[in-house]
């Protein structure tokens, strides 16, 4: 029996972006363009016409603009949105409050020459639209940026074991969710996200006046400390090193790997050949394999290991290939990450060390 194609409505107030991105979403055989929109009320009319599987959604365009329509579309018909947006600041900044609404992901414009270098992204753009299409909407809870509860106290005083996360599609809200729940002394954080680079250092400092510990950008050489957490960032890879008692960060532009710069199985790899069993591996929401083959590397080298559990994945992709490896200890649902790292970590302290469940 033959798939049905997925049926995307490309919006954008740019007449010239609607065409390139058309062609080249419609050049896929598993793809059918069904219509475009100069702007989100033509969207509207089009969306309950045509009744789209995906929608790309420019950021930036008149009458109302991206983010007014995004909220209003996911209270009254939640459906997979790619944000198309630029690589400015304000871009960064608009994008992440998408991906807080309810967008699945999104992928930047070219900033020039956008018929000829439109082929740079389109193979990211073909990905994502077929992610999104299998990806589970979720309720999205606004995040606070203060709040008025006392911290937890923390659960264990170590500051030896280093936690290296890694999450692609759907990750920005999942990360939030569990580097908020930590605690403010908790374990040294080290993440790679699947994000380019200027987004990377708005997402860190989006999370920082969101989170009890401190969330920064990582630079080459920072140290892994307790109660911080460093961002890969865009175009790099990130990997810990031993320099003595400590852990720094190592920041690389070698090749991508899995198609990805920062990649989460370059970060796990480092992860088990410094930190050993003094690590806990976390693999989270996002399409691919990219960190399935550095988790097992993490776990063979005595590291404790965690994969998302399907129902609470935006996509599962990654999780599932580190699950199908023998990768994952543990299988967990989104809300019980940071607490079933903070037990791994406990069960590590000097009285149970070496102790394996």
């Amino acid at each position: 029996m033959a798939t049905s194609k997925i049926r995307v409505l490309v919006v954008d107030d740019s007449a010239l972006m609607r065409q390139v991105l058309s062609q080249a979403l419609a050049a896929d055989p598993a793809i059918d363009v069904v219509g475009t929109a100069p702007d989100p009320y033509v969207a509207r009319d089009k969306i309950k016409a045509l009744h789209p599987d995906v929608l790309t959604l420019d950021v930036e365009m008149p009458r109302m603009d991206g983010l007014a329509f995004l909220e209003r579309l996911m209270r009254a018909r939640p459906m997979p949105v790619v944000m198309v947006s630029s690589l400015t600041e304000a871009g960064c900044d608009v994008t992440l409050r998408a991906l807080e609404l309810g967008a699945i992901d999104f992928v930047t414009k070219p900033r020039v020459d956008v018929r000829e270098r439109i082929h740079e992204v389109t193979a990211e753009m073909i990905d994502k639209v077929k992610a999104a299409a299998g990806a589970r909407l979720f309720p999205r809870v606004p995040p606070v940026t203060t709040s008025p509860v006392t911290p937890r106290p923390a659960l264990f005083l170590t500051t030896d074991t280093v936690v290296a996360i890694g999450a692609s599609t759907g990750g920005t809200e999942a990360l939030r969710e569990v580097l908020t729940a930590l605690p403010a002394d908790a374990p040294g954080v080290v993440v790679v996200q699947h994000m380019p680079e200027r987004f990377t250092r708005a997402f860190a400092e989006r999370l920082d006046r969101l989170c009890t510990v401190r969330v920064k950008e990582a630079e080459d050489g920072d140290r892994v400390l307790a109660g911080h957490v460093l961002i890969a960032p865009g175009n790099y890879h990130l990997r810990v090193v031993r320099d003595g008692a400590l852990v720094r960060a190592r920041l690389g532009q070698d090749p991508p790997v899995n198609r990805h710069r920062p990649s989460v199985d370059v970060l796990f790899h480092a992860a088990a050949e410094a930190l050993g069993q003094n690590a806990v591996g976390v693999i989270m929401t996002g399409m691919g394999s990219d960190g399935a083959r550095g988790l097992l590397a993490m776990r063979q080298a005595g590291a404790r290991t965690i994969a998302q559990d399907p129902e609470s994945c935006v996509v599962f992709g990654m999780p599932r290939e580190a699950i199908a490896l023998g990768a994952a200890e543990r299988v967990v649902p989104l809300p019980h990450i940071a607490d079933g790292v903070l037990a791994m970590i406990r069960e590590r302290e000097p009285a149970t060390a070496g102790r394996r469940s």
